[in-house]
């Protein structure tokens, strides 16, 4: 437990902090002086430090949130308009972004949870009312699917504008879910829910046809990047949509800037994984590769991925996220 002595000694610091970034209003870093710029560094190093001793604590994380709030408005602040290198791109991806990911992990997994929802609720009116399937997939799949075929033949025939296509849909759709979080997250609940649905309607069918190890195999090598970037950018949403109308002892708008510059690393960093599934969904999903070697391509994907976002970047700063 922390003590009130060094809580005292260290709060000074923090209300300091806390007053150079509001001076700094809407004009700017160029405000400071040149001395005040020196201590907007040092206090930002000191209270990073704070937060992580403050972390320790399991009975302060209402003061762990604020510094980290803070932290992230100063790191706002000294980075704005920094120029991107190449360094600094690979960085993002080494340590940020999984950082991030693992912070707002709660926010990912209410995304997965509304996804599950809709999937739930679609197989189960799926086979409850079969007229529900040929009017929300239409005649054409329908038919392809009650004589047992995958629709997934026209992708081989053209593998490469196939693959591009597929990426430009996938990146459409995950910003869109990412970017409709500023309508209060209402446009992001709605089409995790629509996705999901989507999918539990295809799945029933195909199950109902006989079909779901084919609909399983072709979906696993790519799902396991495609859907958890999805997943991923509805978290991104909701912590918009958690910044519009949460902002606890923030102003607004900088309540949205700090969960919007979260949100924005997490869309940011889904997008090699988007391009890696478009690719594996255009070249290798479809084709008539062994289902045994998908399943063990899915598998050591799924694995990668697990291990990156949980244990990569442990050993970096995480100050300001």
């Amino acid at each position: 437990m922390l003590s009130a002595r060094w809580l005292e000694k260290r709060k000074p610091y923090w209300t300091r902090l806390e007053a150079i970034v509001e001076r700094t209003g809407r004009r700017g870093i160029g405000v400071l002086s040149y001395r005040e710029l020196q201590e907007l560094g040092q206090l930002y190093r000191q209270v990073a430090a704070d937060l992580a001793t403050v972390r320790e604590d399991p009975m302060s994380r209402r003061l762990a949130d604020y510094l980290n709030q803070l932290l992230g408005r100063a790191h706002n602040l000294i980075y704005m308009g920094r120029k991107a290198r190449p360094r600094g791109i690979l960085e993002f991806y080494r340590a940020t972004f999984p950082q991030v990911f693992r912070l707002t992990f709660s926010y990912t997994l209410l995304a997965f949870l509304l996804f599950a929802a809709g999937t739930l609720a679609g197989f189960i009116w799926c086979l409850a009312e079969p007229e529900f399937q040929r009017f929300f997939l239409g005649p054409h799949m329908t038919a392809t699917i009650e004589r047992r075929e995958m629709w997934t033949h026209s992708i081989v025939s053209m593998k490469p504008l196939a693959s591009s296509a597929i990426m430009t849909n996938n990146l459409a759709v995950s910003f869109t879910v990412f970017a409709l979080g500023i309508t209060a997250g209402l446009g992001t609940v709605s089409m995790l829910l629509q996705n999901g649905l989507l999918m539990g309607v295809i799945s029933a069918a195909c199950w109902q046809a006989g079909m779901a190890r084919q609909l399983a195999e072709f979906v696993a090598p790519h799902g396991v990047l495609e859907l958890p970037a999805i997943f991923i950018a509805g978290g991104a949403g909701l912590l918009i949509a958690r910044g519009l109308l949460f902002p606890g002892t923030m102003l607004r708008r900088d309540s949205l800037v700090f969960y919007g510059g979260q949100a924005v690393r997490l869309v940011l960093g889904i997008i090699p994984w988007l391009v890696v599934a478009g690719l594996i969904e255009g070249f290798i999903s479809p084709t008539p590769i062994p289902w045994g070697t998908k399943f063990l391509l899915a598998a050591c994907l799924a694995g990668l991925a697990i291990l990156y976002v949980t244990q990569a970047g442990r050993a970096s700063p995480r100050a300001g996220l």
